[in-house]
């Protein structure tokens, strides 16, 4: 058995097959600017999410952060959003001159909690910013209603929910965009990436010009933009990576079962509702430490290090209790984000994890 279990650990091809995907890449020495690989990896991409366009970033956060950016939206303009995320997606609001208005999630699964979004929407407000959290796909039917009832964007965090469906439909169609990560850490990865996905191929081209400085032609920059694309051999780990997705989730679904099995008979520890309409990733495995344990979710925690297994507080504390955003935003009462945020851990789950490592962590939990 391995001395330490990470919370995650980076699905791969075989070194042979990567080698060999990236020799006439290595021999070309054409290794950026959104070349061969960049565009295939965009087109299987589009393939494989059901979506119509597809633009490869450098990293994740560049997706979402760009993603706002291309609807040119007001300086100060507010965006309602959910405090229980990772701190990219704060940041990603703000980086755009905007101002997030945290709204609450709900108990059930953390997700944004879609009855509380229309009493926080004011004058100001220009789009609502989601996050299908640990792969809970947000109730898309409600904020897309609120959505054009307000005339507002609904732009999603989908960097957890790679692959998903909601009643038949690929989580990549929902909003008017949504923005994807593709970090060593998840289902599927590039190295280090990502993508926004659209139904408009105005976005798209948007997206082109500032993920390669507007520049359209050896001689010719139409807009000011950025330099966000993802390079070759990032692309071509991903399109390696894309041909095994299927036993990926597969590996992952088993892992995520036991857990599931195993972990519903421990007193004080609950699981998030699974939404009978999602085709999960099986991304995370989250549980609700709750009062009616054995001890605090700190505590627990540390009993799991004291073991060589590093699970993880996703998500605390909340982004609006960080110190670069304390009391600099709307002061708005987020009862059930609080009360989560202290108990929520996430247990160690990847592809190609042996069952007994699942048992050694049960042993800790079960006390």
């Amino acid at each position: 058995m391995e001395k330490y279990t990470f919370v995650t650990r980076s699905s791969m091809p075989s070194y042979e097959e990567y080698c060999k995907a990236i020799r006439p890449l290595w021999d070309s020495r054409l290794l950026t600017n959104m070349g061969e690989y960049h565009q295939k990896l965009e087109q299987e991409l589009k393939k494989y999410l059901n979506v119509p366009e597809v633009s490869l970033t450098v990293n994740g956060h560049m997706a979402l952060e760009l993603a706002i950016q291309s609807f040119n939206f007001p300086e100060n303009a507010e965006v309602i959003t959910t405090p229980f995320t990772f701190i990219s997606t704060t940041h990603a609001i703000v980086r755009n001159h905007l101002c997030p208005v945290f709204c609450d999630v709900k108990e059930t699964d953390g997700t944004i909690d879609e009855t509380k979004i229309e009493e926080l929407i004011t004058e100001k407000t220009v789009a609502i910013l989601p996050v299908h959290v640990y792969g809970h796909i947000c109730n898309v039917e409600a904020i897309q209603e609120i959505a054009e009832k307000y005339n507002l964007k609904v732009i999603y965090d989908a960097a957890h929910a790679f692959g998903e469906s909601y009643k038949g439909i690929g989580v990549a169609n929902f909003g008017d965009a949504s923005a994807f990560s593709f970090h060593a850490t998840k289902v599927f990865n590039t190295i280090e990436g990502g993508a926004v996905t659209a139904r408009d191929h105005r976005i798209y081209e948007k997206l082109y010009d500032l993920k390669n400085f507007g520049i359209r032609g050896e001689e010719l920059v139409v807009s000011v933009g950025a330099n966000a694309k993802m390079n070759e051999f990032a692309a071509i780990m991903g399109l390696c990576n894309l041909k095994h997705i299927t036993e990926a989730i597969d590996d992952r679904k088993r892992i995520y079962e036991f857990y599931l099995k195993e972990i519903q008979e421990v007193k004080g520890i609950r699981i998030f509702e699974i939404d009978k309409n999602i085709v999960q990733n099986y991304a995370y495995f989250p549980i609700v430490v709750s009062e009616k344990y054995i001890m605090e979710r700190d505590e627990l925690y540390k009993q799991l290090i004291q073991h060589g297994i590093y699970a993880r507080k996703y998500f605390f504390p909340l982004t609006v209790d960080q110190v670069c955003f304390k009391n600099k935003y709307r002061n708005l009462p987020l009862p059930v984000a609080h009360s989560l945020t202290k108990k929520i851990l996430v247990l160690p789950i990847f592809e190609g994890m042996k069952e007994d490592i699942q048992k050694k962590i049960l042993r800790v939990i079960r006390g």
